[in-house]
């Protein structure tokens, strides 16, 4: 008899210790020493790569304050949405810990792909847009959160009227992809806040990166203005901007820092990167619940003039030093 209760103890002793072990596995990354986060990045273009620099500095340092380790896999789309779902896809079949979706297109892959593994946004304009969210609070849930590249839009369009004197009778053409439903979005704030000015809006919107010459030259012809949302399209093909509107000297603004725009109102892709990477470290560690993380902004966008693109223009930049711009030097 005393034989057979010691046998059931051990027993059980033995059930309990593996059921700890398995919970310990399941736990959470938290108790790893090394991590493996699969980064999807759209499109190669500055403000994307630098958003996903910041993401590697900010995790890479924040782990290795706690004697732990990150591989990143890092994979670009080129610009396909198509191959953003099978770089996400074979994320979630090697198990990573943590996604990453740099642009929306990648964001809405790994969102799709997994409803476990948590998978963090960065250079997403709207989430309830991306995501196609009804009443959005700020808060995805589930396991989904990330940072927003979205400046202030009104403030955007009214810098853009300060600056190049736009009167009642300025017509401003706004060029986006329609591919991008952030992009559209952008358009419908920023078109309403000008019409409301009594300003004439154009739209010019194109679907293939193919049609983008052709869009551009029609729209510096027709307008004195052109407004450029955070398009990852547009933003990736820059250099046609500035070869048609350049010797047009039709002045282009853009909602992300760029060679092409005269001045912006910008975010640093770096810093929305970074915090991104705090974020992926805090769920790694176990320290917060992805499911309750709401969204987080560049809370301090900065006034950027380009000096050149400005000569060229005939814009006062005595009068945009004395606004508290800061000179953005083109890198061209």
């Amino acid at each position: 008899m005393k034989r057979m209760t010691s046998r059931i103890l051990a027993l059980a002793l033995c059930v309990a210790i593996c059921a700890c072990l398995a919970a310990c596995d399941n736990s959470g990354s938290s108790e790893k020493s090394q991590y493996v986060v699969g980064i999807c990045q759209l499109v190669t273009h500055d403000s994307l790569d630098l958003a996903t620099q910041g993401f590697q500095d900010a995790l890479t340092e924040a782990l290795e304050a706690e004697g732990k380790t990150v591989e990143f896999k890092e994979q670009n789309a080129q610009g396909d949405p198509n191959t953003c779902v099978t770089i996400v896809n074979n994320f979630v079949s090697e198990k990573v810990d943590l996604i990453l979706g740099n642009a929306t297109a990648a964001l809405q892959a790994a969102y799709n792909a997994t409803e476990t593994i948590p998978v963090l946004g960065t250079s997403i304009t709207e989430y309830g847009v991306a995501l196609a969210l009804e009443n959005f609070d700020g808060v995805v849930g589930g396991n989904v959160s990330g940072t927003s590249d979205l400046a202030p839009l009104d403030e955007q369009a009214q810098m853009m009227i300060d600056v190049l004197n736009l009167g009642a009778d300025s017509t401003v053409g706004i060029l986006y992809c329609s591919a991008e439903p952030n992009s559209e979005y952008q358009y419908n704030v920023v078109s309403a806040y000008f019409q409301d000015k009594g300003m004439n809006v154009i739209e010019y919107k194109f679907s293939e990166s193919t049609e983008l010459q052709s869009i551009v030259t029609k729209a510096s012809g027709e307008c004195d203005a052109i407004y450029v949302p955070t398009d990852n399209t547009v933003a990736s093909n820059d250099e046609i901007l500035r070869n048609v509107c350049g010797p047009d000297k039709t002045p282009v603004f853009t909602g992300y820092e760029s060679d092409v725009c005269f001045a912006t109102l910008a975010i640093s892709y770096y810093n929305i990167g970074a915090e991104t990477g705090k974020m992926a470290a805090d769920i790694l560690l176990g320290r917060e619940d992805i499911s309750q993380m709401a969204i987080r902004y560049d809370s301090q966008p900065v006034k950027k003039y380009n000096a050149a693109i400005c000569e060229e223009l005939g814009i006062d930049t005595a009068a945009l030093d004395a606004q508290g711009y800061v000179v953005r030097e083109s890198a061209a």
